[in-house]
């Protein structure tokens, strides 16, 4: 919901913004105070404290940057036991390797050529370029996926990304060609020595290669629960050629795509060299007003909608007694739980194809997680999904537990059954 409060407008007033540095943030929505959206719980964790947040969303007028207030450190929310492995999602592999191949083929990739990736994960995507004969390096700070890259023949650097290490590796002659930064750029605390970082490991003639979840996406389509922690900016073109200029990148070409309810894939180079995709996608965006507040400004209002309009279906459903479950131990799925109120009076389990997540719980409303194999064989009359990015792929599939009468329900942007 849109927040009033003086703490809210007071802390919008005095924080800089993550990529220009001026003041005056305004305010678009408080999800209130929300636990880490990965950090899944123990069983022996449930009785320890658990620490919260405040989730506060604000727009920077002068450069268009959309950003949450509080900086949680990045040794809390990216090392330890972090679950997140990109390799169980087969839609997203598909998604990768095609980038990848594409890449290769437009780049003219060879055994001579280098690709990084920022934010590695466990080498879903780098494989392909290992498999094509092209030298690569990860650089991931997670210990868990980083090894698993490893074991998977991706040579990766288990360490944060920054500008000294860029320098370090620069200095080693390794230059890259290609860059790749997948939902990474949204993550790091220190937005323009990441960018500069980027800068200075990039050959004169090379390409960063840039995915981001699109701002203009999560406004149209109500995508609230992409919020959280992890996530310190949300993208629009502007703002982020706005970032990337001021660090000698130019914006050079752009690509919609559907994955993760919206997203841009963003080509940047050290040269100057804007194709008439990036011209337009600005055009439509000042058009439209995203470079502008009042684009934002009755987002908070739909969100308290949506939570309204939920809280009543799922009341509703349980008050006939009806068993509900939930797809999808996502970062999202944290989000949505506890700032629509949902926990385990209302739902029985959570599923995810995720083995590293199963007998732990959700954060904050500790909703046990297991396989998904439980949904046929418990057979929920329904099912709540929380990774509705991946509706069509989830519930191809289910097919099984749909066949024998499950219903899901969907949500964003609105709830629905299905």
């Amino acid at each position: 919901m849109s927040s009033g409060t003086a703490e809210f407008d007071a802390k919008c007033t005095h924080a800089p913004c993550r990529s220009c540095a001026a003041k005056g943030l305004l305010p678009i929505l408080d999800l209130g105070q929300s636990p880490l959206a990965d950090g899944l719980r123990t069983q022996e964790q449930l009785t320890q404290p658990e620490p919260k947040f405040p989730l506060q969303v604000a727009f920077c007028e002068k450069c268009g940057l959309v950003q949450i207030l509080e900086t949680v450190p990045p040794q809390e929310l990216f090392l330890g036991d972090y679950p997140y492995y990109s390799s169980f999602s087969p839609a997203l592999l598909t998604h990768s390797r095609d980038n990848a191949l594409d890449l290769i083929k437009s780049r003219k990739l060879n055994g001579s050529s280098l690709v990084v990736e920022l934010a590695s994960n466990d080498g879903y995507l780098l494989e392909n370029f290992v498999e094509a004969g092209v030298p690569v390096l990860g650089i991931d700070p997670a210990p868990g996926p980083a090894a698993a890259a490893q074991r998977a023949g991706v040579r990766t650097m288990n360490t944060f990304f920054d500008l000294d290490l860029a320098k370090r590796l620069r200095d080693q002659s390794h230059r890259a060609d290609v860059i790749i930064a997948n939902n990474v750029l949204a993550h790091v605390a220190d937005t323009n020595g990441f960018v500069e970082g980027i800068h200075a490991l990039l050959k004169d003639d090379g390409v960063a290669v840039i995915e981001v979840p699109y701002v203009r996406d999560l406004i149209d389509h109500g995508e609230f629960d992409t919020i959280y922690h992890e996530h310190l900016c949300y993208f629009s073109a502007t703002s982020v050629d706005a970032l990337f200029r001021r660090h000698g990148l130019y914006l050079n070409d752009v690509k919609r795509l559907s994955i993760h309810g919206g997203s841009l894939r963003l080509y940047f180079g050290p040269t100057d060299n804007v194709q008439p995709a990036v011209k337009n996608l600005m055009a439509e965006e000042r058009e439209i007003g995203v470079d502008r507040y009042p684009f934002f400004e009755q987002f908070g209002k739909r969100v308290s909608e949506v939570r309204r309009l939920l809280r009543n279906l799922m009341g509703e459903l349980c008050g006939k007694s009806k068993r509900i479950a939930a797809y999808g131990a996502a970062a999202k799925g944290t989000t949505l739980l506890n700032y629509v109120g949902i926990g385990t009076d209302q739902i029985d389990f959570v599923v995810d194809r995720n083995v590293h997540k199963h007998g732990k719980f959700m954060p904050g409303v500790h909703i046990p997680i297991k396989a998904p194999e439980k949904l046929s064989e418990l057979q929920p009359d329904y099912v709540l999904l929380l990774a509705w990015n991946f509706k069509d792929e989830i519930m191809a599939q289910q097919s099984d537990y749909l066949s024998k009468g499950g219903r899901f329900i969907v949500p964003i942007p609105s709830p629905q059954v299905v």
